[in-house]
């Protein structure tokens, strides 16, 4: 259940975007429904909730409602079915008493002050020909994908060279920029306020949430300072049904990353009257039957599962 999850939050982060802000009027305050009752209206729904950072919105928003309340209530099985060491619960207490120390900012970037100054020397110099080199390799994956349609090739190859571009001019080891980026892990961290991996294992589903909530703030953050503003690339997308049955809908998605324009289309499908990313869909029905196939006795092995909701 936490892979589809991990992906409505991730596909909205990478995509979705409109901005809002004043106070909302009662006939404002309704659009959220109105919106998700389309599938352009849904995607773009998707883009305010990660434009404000409400992480709880997005990931209800992103799942029917039977497989929100599912994920709710799997959640603290998944987060501790893996198995912990010792030595992962030192690795864990360690790195959060660096990142929350007093001068944690300072110290940290003493620390990996030579390591920047030794990549420098032996790397920076190559890092174009390095760039030109995983551009070409990540793009040669993309040719031969046989599970992508002609367009959506064009497309991700488009986004891995506006991406390469970036990388290209880009210098990650700027010491001004890396003691920005320190600055921003260390405030989240703290914010975050986890200390050792019991903590962690321990927290809820909306705790957890909320602790994601943090992290994609930092993340976004830290993105800007290399010249990213995730939020001015969700600004610019645009989304427009191209189809829609009633069922199924194909939407293309539009926006600029790096100063390119980039398309896309997106399959939506509608449960229940409200429209939601298929391969989304797809994957918590096939989660849903595994999980239920699981917990199936011996009797029971044989069962076909039912989707969810039903049955019931």
């Amino acid at each position: 259940m936490l892979k589809p999850l991990l992906r409505a939050v991730l596909l909205a982060s990478l995509l979705f975007a409109v901005s809002a802000c004043g106070e909302k009027t009662p006939e404002q305050a309704a659009a959220p429904a109105a919106q998700a009752s389309t599938p352009d209206g849904a995607i773009l729904r998707s883009a305010q909730l990660l434009k404000n950072d409400d992480i709880q919105g997005l990931i209800r928003h992103a799942m029917p409602p039977a497989d929100y309340e599912r994920t709710r209530a799997e959640w603290t099985r998944d987060v501790n079915s893996t198995p912990v060491t010792d030595e992962d619960r030192q690795k864990f207490a360690e790195t959060m008493q660096k990142l929350t120390a007093p001068g944690a900012e300072e110290a940290l970037f003493a620390e990996i002050e030579p390591q920047l100054r030794a990549f420098d020397a032996e790397y920076q110099q190559q890092m174009p020909m390095y760039v030109a080199m995983g551009t070409g390799w990540l793009q040669g994956m993309v040719q031969e994908s046989k599970d992508l349609s002609p367009e959506a090739r064009q497309q991700a190859i488009a986004a891995i060279a506006a991406m390469g571009e970036w990388v290209r001019k880009t210098r990650f080891t700027d010491p001004a920029s890396v003691k920005q980026i320190i600055a921003i892990l260390v405030r989240a961290a703290r914010e975050v306020d986890v200390h050792t991996l019991e903590q962690a294992r321990a927290l809820g589903f909306e705790q957890s949430v909320d602790k994601m909530r943090i992290t994609v703030r930092a993340l976004k953050d830290a993105l800007a300072v290399y010249g990213l503003s995730v939020d001015r690339t969700l600004e610019s997308v645009k989304a427009e049904a191209l189809s829609n049955d009633g069922n199924t809908a194909k939407v293309l998605v539009s926006y600029t990353l790096f100063d390119t324009p980039l398309t896309g289309e997106m399959e939506m499908v509608n449960v229940d009257g409200r429209w939601y990313d298929k391969d989304t869909i797809d994957k918590l029905r096939a989660q849903a039957a595994e999980s239920s196939g699981d917990e199936a006795g011996p009797d029971d092995a044989g069962a076909e599962p039912q989707p969810p909701g039903e049955g019931d």
